[in-house]
């Protein structure tokens, strides 16, 4: 190879690389103002916040009520809970049995998610009964608790007696 071939490829070399170098700093830039810009948005609905953040902007009085409202609700749902994860474990169980049936293990899945649109329900039920003995703006602060689906608890690491959530 010549020189002059040489310093011709060196040169494509060097603009190959700068147009490079200029395509990674446009993404990481535009990349940035995207995540800034999404950060800066309003999330719909409002931000997550869990019930104990809610109750926090209330008056202690209506606090306490409402989180002594809140506790009993969810100790009387318990049971339907407990009975949907027994159900379910019992599934599992059947699922992986030697002698598979799978009307049985579909009749377990169909009683656990029984089971736990009764405790759901029980809960918003209670939950909409306390909503009408609240003032409108304490209503407006504690209404996001009616679309909460209950999997928070999972998420924060509390995992129950049913071990860790399962992958995904």
């Amino acid at each position: 190879m010549s020189t002059r071939s040489l310093k011709i490829a060196l040169a494509v070399l060097v603009l190959v690389n700068v147009f490079a170098l200029a395509a990674l700093g446009t993404t990481l830039l535009t990349l940035n103002r995207t995540e800034s810009r999404i950060e800066a948005e309003p999330r719909s609905g409002g931000e997550r916040r869990s019930p104990r953040q809610m109750l926090r902007d209330l008056d202690p009085e209506t606090r306490d009520r409402v989180n002594a409202a809140l506790r009993a609700s969810a100790l009387a749902a318990r049971p339907d809970f407990e009975e949907a994860r027994r159900l379910r474990r019992e599934a599992l169980v059947g699922v992986t049995a030697p002698d598979f049936d799978p009307a049985v293990v579909s009749a377990a899945l169909e009683r656990s998610r029984a089971a736990e649109l009764r405790g759901r329900k029980r809960i918003e039920d209670d939950a909409l009964a306390l909503m009408a003995t609240l003032a409108p703006e304490d209503r407006a602060r504690l209404a996001p608790i009616l679309t909460r689906s209950g999997r928070g608890r999972r998420d924060r690491g509390d995992r129950g007696p049913d071990g860790p959530p399962p992958p995904g």
